[in-house]
């Protein structure tokens, strides 16, 4: 089985280092195609993996076919592969903003698609991916690939009338935990603590707490309400953050995403 990339930034890395590191494929199995030849090279010389002369080279020898581009680059690359896909190949998508229909009529037919959202925790082997399964895809060709998606992370089936939710919750929440953790730390620095020490316990704690969430099955009120003491510390800061409606800011900023997300 040969597992083609077109593109070999951040999210393809992400895929391929935990595609191998679960020793789900060989270095030997995978061949990616880039935009820049720098790009190709530094994927090559950190894996070990084949690179193709072209996005069509890449395509034609692939049994499954991750679409790695940003979108607004996908008419380009359907428009390059699109002759020389084969009818048995599994295309994996991980654009945000492109429907299984906006695909398939680049294709200009019907093909074996996935579309998945991935985050950028996949990086460190933590991501959280949702998909959509196209009605071609057979359930032995969906197990292949949620074994290849399992790789760095966790996986979800949704339909893609929720997909524009995903990226609010999934593909874009990292950037709003990023945000809190150093909102932490500089708190933490302000009252004297080395900024070193300050991002991690701020993000030891983020991840704790988040552990919390999916190994209790407690809802995450009742989770709060076990470190608020009457009359204590905690609580004080759940006022203040009440006053300035947390919650609803972030429910305003997710909603602004997902109706990005659907401009796309």
């Amino acid at each position: 089985m040969k597992i083609g990339f077109i593109g070999l930034g951040n999210m393809a890395d992400a895929m391929i280092g935990g595609m191998l590191k679960k020793e789900l494929v060989k270095p030997k199995d995978i061949i990616g195609s880039a935009k820049t030849q720098a790009t190709m090279a530094r994927c090559r010389e950190k894996y070990g993996i084949e690179t193709a002369e072209s996005n069509a080279a890449a395509a034609a020898a692939a049994d499954i076919l991750f679409l790695a581009v940003k979108p607004a680059f996908f008419s380009e690359v359907i428009a390059q592969i699109k002759e020389v896909v084969r009818p048995q190949t599994l295309i994996i998508s991980i654009a945000a903003g492109k429907t299984m229909a906006w695909i398939e009529e680049a294709f200009g037919r019907k093909i074996k698609l996935l579309r998945c959202m991935l985050n950028t925790p996949a990086l460190v082997l933590e991501g959280c991916t949702a998909y959509v399964r196209g009605e071609l895809v057979s359930d032995a060709e969906m197990e292949k690939a949620k074994r290849l998606l399992s790789a760095f992370g966790t996986v979800w089936e949704v339909p893609e009338s929720m997909m524009d939710a995903v990226v609010g919750v999934s593909g874009s929440s990292p950037a709003y935990v990023f945000l809190f953790i150093e909102a932490m730390a500089d708190a933490a620095v302000l009252a004297g603590m080395p900024r070193k020490q300050a991002y991690a316990m701020a993000a030891q704690s983020v991840l704790g707490s988040a552990k919390m969430v999916l190994e209790t099955g407690l809802h995450p009120g009742e989770l709060k309400d076990m470190v608020c003491s009457p009359g204590g510390t905690t609580i004080e800061a759940v006022k203040v953050l009440e006053e300035g409606a947390m919650r609803a800011t972030i429910m305003k900023a997710m909603e602004a995403c997902i109706e990005k997300s659907k401009r796309l």
